[in-house]
C-alpha cells in the first residue's frame, strides 16, 4: 500500500494485532532484533494482541524475555508464546508477572520447553484467560503463586506432560468459571477449589492422576469427564448441581459417592465402549430423577477394542423404575447402536417400555449387515413402547 500512497507508508505502525513466526527459516538473531525493532516502533495507544512462535533450537539465540517485557510496554491485552525448544527451557521472566493489562496469556510449550518458577505470588488482576500447554514447573509453589495472583480469572486451560514434576496441583480460584484438565501424568493430583465454577472438563485418559474437589461446584451447568484409570476422590460427589454431563469412565474404575443425588441435571451422555457401562448408567438413571435428555455414544471400532477384554459381567437392572423414566425423560438417543451384546438389548428395551414420558428414540448404528439392520429394528418395533406418542427413529 506505501507503494501506492505514502500516506500509508507508516500505517504498519498502528495495526492492533501481531503475529511473528520464525519458522525455522530465519537467523535467531536477525529474527530477534527485528521482532524487538518492529516492537518499539509501534505507536498504537495499546497493543490488542502479540502471538510469537519459536521453534528455534538454541534458545541463548534469541531473547524471548525482551521482546515479552516490550510488548507489557505496549499494553498488551493478549499473549500467545509458542517455544519449542529442544535444549535448556525458556524461563519466562518473573518480573513480567505483574501486568496490569494483560487479559489473555498463552503459554504453548513443547515437552516443558517453558519453564514457570514463581517464588512468590504475582499480581495479574487483569487476567481473565490462561492457558498453560505443556509448561513444566520449578515446584508445586509456583503454580500455587502463580493461580493465586489472578484474582479475576474465570477461563483456565492446564495441559500436564511428562515434563511437569509438579506432584500436587493446587487450583484455588474463586473466580473462575471454566476449567479444562488434561493429563499426562501418573501419580499425579489436582486439587480443585472453584466455586464460582460454570463449566469443567478433565481429559484424564493417558494418566493415572487424582483428582479432588475441596468445595462443591454449586454454580456448575456443564461437565465433561473422560477418566480412564485415574482415582477420583469425590469428583462426581462435587458437581451434583450439574445439569448437563458427559461421562467417559467404567464403573469399576470408580467409587460412586453414596447418597448424591443429581437433582438438577437434565441431559446426560454416557460411551458405551467403557467396561460395564450400563451399571454406571443405572447408577445415574437412580441418582438423575430429573433427567430429560439421555444420550448413549458408541463408536466404530468399540467391539474390536474391547473383544480380547474378557466377559464384561451382567447388567443390574435399577430395583424399582427410576423417576426420571416414569416423569421426565423425553429424548433417548443411542448412536453406534450394534446390538451385539444381549445387555445391550435389555438396556434398548427397558427404556423403551418404562420411559413413560418418552418423545422420540433415535438408533443410528454403524456398517452392518442389511439382514442384521432388519432384525434389529424389527426387535426395537416389536418392544410395548410405555409411551404412546413415543417416535422410533432409524439412522
Amino acid at each position: 500500500m506505501s507503494v501506492l500512497a505514502k500516506r500509508w507508508r507508516y500505517l504498519w505502525k498502528m495495526v492492533p494485532n501481531l503475529e511473528f513466526n520464525d519458522n525455522d527459516k530465519y537467523d535467531p538473531e536477525t529474527f530477534s532484533d527485528n521482532v524487538c525493532r518492529f516492537l518499539l516502533s509501534h505507536q498504537a495507544p495499546l497493543l490488542q494482541s502479540l502471538h510469537l512462535i519459536s521453534n528455534v533450537e538454541e534458545p541463548t539465540r534469541i531473547d524471548i524475555g525482551i521482546l515479552v517485557a516490550v510488548a507489557f510496554g505496549l499494553h498488551v491485552r493478549k499473549l500467545v508464546l509458542r517455544v519449542y525448544f529442544d535444549e535448556e527451557p525458556f524461563k519466562f521472566p518473573r518480573s513480567l508477572y505483574n501486568c496490569e493489562t494483560l487479559e489473555t496469556l498463552e503459554l504453548l510449550a513443547y515437552c516443558g520447553s517453558i519453564l514457570v518458577d514463581v517464588p512468590s505470588p504475582v499480581c495479574l488482576k487483569s487476567l481473565r484467560t490462561l492457558h498453560l500447554h505443556e509448561v513444566s514447573y520449578k515446584d508445586d509453589e509456583s503454580v500455587l503463586n502463580l493461580l493465586s495472583g489472578c484474582i479475576n480469572l474465570e477461563n483456565l486451560v492446564v495441559n500436564r506432560c511428562g515434563y511437569d514434576i509438579v506432584k500436587t496441583f493446587t487450583i484455588a480460584v474463586p473466580s473462575l468459571q471454566r476449567l479444562t484438565l488434561i493429563d499426562e501424568i501418573d501419580d499425579s493430583v489436582f486439587e480443585i477449589n472453584a466455586p464460582s465454577l460454570k463449566y469443567l472438563e478433565i481429559d484424564g485418559r493417558y494418566g493415572g492422576g487424582r483428582y479432588c474437589m475441596i468445595e462443591n461446584a454449586s454454580e456448575l451447568v456443564e461437565a465433561k469427564i473422560v477418566i480412564d484409570e485415574a482415582s477420583y476422590e469425590n469428583i462426581l460427589g462435587s458437581i451434583t448441581s450439574v445439569k448437563r454431563l458427559s461421562l467417559k469412565l467404567s464403573p469399576l474404575e470408580i467409587t460412586f459417592p453414596t447418597g448424591s443425588i443429581f437433582y438438577e441435571l437434565a441431559y446426560l451422555e454416557l460411551c458405551t465402549f467403557r467396561t460395564e457401562w450400563w451399571n454406571l448408567l443405572t447408577l445415574m438413571l437412580d441418582t438423575s430423577p430429573n433427567l430429560q435428555v439421555l444420550k448413549l455414544i458408541g463408536f466404530k471400532r468399540q467391539w474390536e477394542n474391547v473383544k480380547n477384554k474378557g466377559p464384561w459381567g451382567k447388567w443390574n437392572k435399577p430395583k424399582n423404575v427410576p423417576e426420571c423414566l416414569l416423569l421426565h425423560l423425553e429424548t433417548f438417543v443411542w448412536t453406534c447402536y450394534e446390538a451385539r451384546v444381549e445387555d445391550e438389548i435389555e438396556v434398548a428395551k427397558y427404556i423403551l417400555r418404562n420411559a413413560r414420558r418418552l418423545k422420540k428414540a433415535t438408533f443410528s448404528k454403524i456398517e452392518i449387515k442389511p439382514s442384521k439392520r432388519v432384525e434389529m429394528v424389527e426387535e426395537l418395533k416389536s418392544v410395548v413402547r410405555a409411551s404412546n406418542s413415543c417416535q422410533l427413529v432409524f439412522k
